[in-house]
């Protein structure tokens, strides 16, 4: 069991030279921290909506890295390394940790369709990276690995199937950033509604083995005012992916559970 926080990242960048170069190369690069601040600045300053800044991509990095460590050792092997567009479990996890940290750049230009713009921002960034971090690679594997990042990124609008099991990681790491407030439905600041209320019930997110399913997303709140987010985020979000039935989500209020997805199963 871990829970979901901006330093859960640091577990995987421990072990893996490839990861850690990524991270470090993504908080240093000065167009990453611009677009970052940028959306944050839209989010938080023009739209007076929650947290869309680099805590943000920080704890999408770590959950979303958790959540494919732990669908590897289900046995789901991910969807780059059965297409032979990356050599190992280390390179697909580079597209897991680039798409979460940069999934949210598109708020830099406008809320709307921010998946689609980010997507498109992100491509010179990739590449640079890339070339910094895998100079040995080939430049087409390189470019392969690129729109595995992209798709990533895009796959993260709540409508959209995200077809690979990286994708699918980023996409539901995304939904699991709501506690303390920090809810993944935009929501007024300062504004008393069912959307403030129900975010600042959710206290913790943890990430761990499911009893029926290889992995359980539990959300410990206040009260019940917290299912409002699971039911409008992390389970939409859960469903337009390629694992879904991998997984299960739990709500705790107190001593009591109550599963809530798969609906009562």
């Amino acid at each position: 069991m871990v829970v979901v926080s901006p330093t859960l990242v640091r577990k995987f960048l421990e072990s893996s030279n490839l990861l850690r170069k990524v991270y470090e190369f993504l908080e240093s690069d000065e167009e990453v921290q611009s677009l970052v601040e940028m959306s944050n600045i839209m989010a938080v300053g023009r739209l007076r909506y929650n947290d869309h800044g680099v805590v943000h991509s920080r704890i999408v990095s770590g959950a979303s890295l958790e959540i494919l460590d732990m669908l590897i050792k289900a046995g789901i092997r991910p969807t780059s390394m059965e297409f032979n567009v990356t050599k190992n479990l280390e390179e697909a996890m580079l597209i897991t940790l680039a798409g979460a940290y940069l999934h949210d750049i598109g708020n830099a230009v406008h809320r709307e369709n921010h998946e689609f713009i980010g997507s498109l921002l992100a491509k010179d960034i990739v590449d640079r990276m890339l070339t910094d971090v895998m100079p040995g690679a080939e430049s087409r594997r390189r470019r392969m690995i690129r729109q595995e990042v992209l798709h990533a990124i895009y796959a993260t609008e709540t409508n959209t199937q995200a077809l690979t099991v990286e994708a699918s990681s980023v996409k539901i790491a995304d939904g699991t950033d709501m506690a303390e407030g920090r809810a993944r439905i935009p929501y007024k600041l300062g504004k008393i509604d069912m959307h403030s209320v129900s975010a600042i019930s959710i206290k913790r997110v943890e990430i761990l083995p499911g009893t029926s399913r290889p992995v359980a997303i539990a959300v410990s709140m206040d009260n019940y005012a917290g299912l409002f987010q699971i039911e409008a985020v992390l389970k939409p979000k859960i469903a337009t992916t390629r694992v879904a039935d991998y997984f299960e989500v739990i709500a705790r209020v107190g001593d009591r559970e109550l599963r809530v997805y798969p609906p009562y199963a």
